[in-house]
């Protein structure tokens, strides 16, 4: 596996923890934020420019959530 994998692989998994965790706290929600920014980086780095717009859109919406939530 590839660094460039191995960051993608952590990445989405921080995205599926963080977002279960999400009621627990405003600040997974944020978390949530942060690991959407990292997949959207990877999609970038990897080529998949789609996924990296994805992603960083997810970002900003859940920066909005915590926002509201905080």
């Amino acid at each position: 596996m590839s660094a460039l994998s191995a960051f993608g692989f952590a990445a989405v998994m921080a995205m599926l923890v963080f977002y279960a965790l999400e009621e627990r706290s405003h600040w997974y929600v944020l978390a949530f934020a942060g690991a959407c920014t990292a997949g959207s980086a990877y999609g970038f780095l990897q080529g998949a420019w789609p996924f990296g717009v994805v992603e960083a859109i997810w970002s900003l919406v859940a920066i909005r959530r915590w926002w509201q939530r905080a």
